[in-house]
């Protein structure tokens, strides 16, 4: 038994939602009283509609207070107009700022500075070349010096042995 001020309060085991109950709409927790209230009185309002029948949805859904007898509308608000688009519009393409003109410009000249490179064209893929070619021959010198190396110790134990 806890000593305190106040009472410890009652947890309960929380149940979470699977992925099926959610998909099929229904879960665990038990629906409320004014949930339960609400889901019947849709459920009349809708054998209600189906009997009349000629009735319209204005008709049946009243408004509270002052909203059933005017129409509040807001001065501020700027209704959308419907602009038609005319074919030269269309056909016309929109003028770009300054910074995306200079960004496309951007793009292009390093699309086509990378072109370039591909090909060797430019002075940094030249020395590029030039260091690869450079790298290949030495590396082709080392390799024939250790093969020559490796000859050369095969034969002083050939020699050894005999």
């Amino acid at each position: 038994m806890g000593r305190g001020r106040f009472k410890a309060k009652p947890t309960g085991r929380r149940n979470f939602s699977t992925l099926e109950e959610m998909v099929a709409g229904s879960s665990a927790r038990p629906r409320t009283f004014k949930q339960v209230q609400q889901e019947e009185a849709e459920h009349s309002e809708e054998e209600e509609s189906e009997e009349s029948g000629g009735e319209t949805e204005q008709e049946t859904e009243k408004k509270k207070g002052i909203l059933d007898i005017s129409e509040i509308q807001n001065p501020n608000l700027v209704k959308p107009k419907n602009v038609k688009a005319r074919a030269d519009d269309v056909e016309s393409t929109p003028e770009l700022s300054r910074r995306e003109r200079e960004e496309i410009e951007r793009q292009r000249a390093h699309e086509r500075y990378m072109r370039l490179q591909e090909q060797g064209k430019t002075e940094q893929a030249r020395k590029d070349l030039e260091r690869l070619a450079l790298i290949r021959q030495q590396r082709a010198e080392a390799a024939k010096k250790r093969e020559e190396e490796k000859a050369a110790k095969e034969q002083k134990k050939s020699e050894a042995r005999k």
